[in-house]
């Protein structure tokens, strides 16, 4: 959390426009005379609004936080609705889960919107929400969004300066073989399981096993990546929970320490996601300890409570992703390899394209969909290069692999500066040096499609300039890494990269 590179500080601003986006939302429903069933309803829509809501442009975050309301509205009538009714209420949020999965398919807004959905019927369930509050929570999340909206579109729109990259697009794919409609089956059944244990340890506090379920399956593609996620799930949950023992309880829902607390564990939850999902979990553990206090039901048993749920959902993630269509680590290892390598070498050759003259072709989009995809590498590794893996040869090639990756995003990035440099030439050692880094990619993977290819005509500049000399340098070095990725990567079959 605290050696983690935040560049440009984003994290860092986007977790204190956090903090007055959600506190905005709090305040103006507290203005309107909410009730604390009301103020949580709305704090939550803020956060999700400002947690969730990650498209590539201004306009369409602005476009998935309008529509917003639209998926949580109809969900909140429901499961109000359905409050004393276990065995509806219970078909009715499995299918909203399998829905709420499937729409991952969209991409971030179908995401954005099946999180929103699904965290609605949860709350209604953390709050005991009947029918005749349903105006109450409706006027709470239109507040909420209307007031993080003006924070983060009007007052501090971060992404108009350094707009987010998009997300990788997800594995193409028709019926159970697309990734979004295997992972749909999976949650539901992980869900099924964690509502009926979570049902016989608490007929009351039921809805945290299930939560923990849908959770572990966000932003994971394969079986090890999902056990892993559980694991830091429960890790983080434990470290919360005594936390709370130690911070929640005493304060017994008091509301100013109360508040203050809670707009440190929202700086948290955003500050800390990308880099470690235990420490976002310990927050969002404290800040459910914290919000059971200003209910007036904490005690040490409820949050050991708290444990035996989170601990329920996770075993049923990982029996969903065991028995229902798993798709192996290695297999989904092996696929993001391709895409980085594949992404690797059309930045070269945009680079190069570049310092040829041709003012169309721009390496940087393409430096920062590496990097995307490197993370997505880095995710999928994460079974192998755990502290807890057995598996120390395979973990050590993981760990190379990862090294000599990031060797090459770097090579990539200074290219990608070189190519912007207005005074940068090209010379015919430029051409020659990108096609053998497209040789070292082919060689590794396979042509994903035909490539573009480089302009090795040379042109009439001295054949020492610095934006050519350093651009050499680049490409050399991102030849050599390459190289050495062969090793790693080509090691006998029968001691695959990743256990199947």
């Amino acid at each position: 959390m605290f050696v983690v590179p935040d560049p440009g500080r984003l994290r860092l601003r986007s977790a204190t426009r956090s903090v007055l986006g959600v506190g905005g939302a709090v305040v103006a429903c507290s203005l309107a005379g909410h009730t604390l069933t009301g103020v949580i309803t709305g704090g939550l829509a803020a956060l999700l609004a400002l947690f969730n809501v990650v498209d590539p442009t201004v306009r369409a975050q602005a476009v998935t936080t309008a529509l917003l309301p639209a998926a949580g509205f109809p969900v909140l009538a429901l499961a109000t609705a359905l409050h004393a009714e276990p065995l509806p209420r219970a078909a009715a949020w499995l299918a909203l889960i399998f829905c709420g999965v499937y729409a991952r398919r969209w991409g971030t807004r179908g995401q954005a919107l099946g999180i929103f959905a699904f965290m609605m019927f949860f709350v209604t369930q953390f709050l005991d929400a009947v029918p005749a509050q349903l105006p109450e929570l409706y006027a709470s999340v239109a507040l909420a969004i209307a007031a993080c909206s003006v924070v983060r579109f009007g007052l501090w729109c971060i992404e108009r300066r350094t707009p987010p990259p998009a997300a990788p697009a997800p594995f193409p794919g028709r019926g159970l073989a697309r990734p979004t409609t295997r992972q749909a089956f999976q949650a539901t059944f992980a869900c099924g399981i964690a509502l009926a244990a979570g049902q016989l340890i608490s007929p009351d506090r039921w809805y945290w096993a299930v939560a923990t379920a849908w959770w572990i399956f966000v932003n994971t593609a394969s079986r090890g990546e999902t056990l892993v996620r559980g694991f830091r799930r429960v890790l983080g949950t434990v470290t919360g929970i005594a936390a709370g023992l130690l911070v929640a309880i005493p304060i017994a829902g008091a509301p100013a320490p109360t508040a203050a607390l809670v707009a440190v564990c929202v700086f948290g939850i955003f500050y800390t996601a990308a880099a470690s999902y235990s420490w976002m979990m310990f927050f969002v553990t404290v800040m459910a300890g914290l919000l059971y206090g200003l209910l007036g039901v904490l005690h040490p048993g409820l949050l050991l409570l708290r444990f035996e749920e989170t601990a329920a959902g996770a075993l049923g993630a990982a029996l969903g992703v065991a028995l229902i269509l798993p798709l192996t680590t290695h297999a989904a290892t092996d696929a993001w390899i391709r895409r980085a390598l594949h992404c690797v070498h059309r930045c070269t050759t945009t680079a190069a394209r570049r310092l040829a003259g041709d003012e169309q072709a721009d390496p940087a989009p393409l430096a920062a969909e590496l990097e995307l995809l490197l993370g997505r590498v880095r995710l999928s590794l994460a079974p192998l290069v755990h502290p807890l893996s057995p598996l120390r040869a395979r973990k050590a090639r993981a760990r190379q692999v990862i090294v000599l990756l990031d060797e090459c995003a770097r090579e990539v990035r200074g290219l990608a500066a070189v190519a912007a440099d207005p005074e940068a030439s090209h010379d015919a050692r430029l051409a020659d040096a990108c096609h053998r880094v497209e040789a070292a990619v082919h060689a590794l993977v396979p042509p994903a499609a035909r490539q573009a290819k480089v302009h090795s005509d040379p042109v009439a500049v001295p054949q020492h300039h610095p934006g050519a000399e350093a651009a050499l340098t680049h490409l050399q070095a991102l030849e050599r890494a390459l190289a050495e990725l062969d090793a790693p990567l080509r090691t006998s079959p029968r001691a695959p990269l990743v256990p199947a």
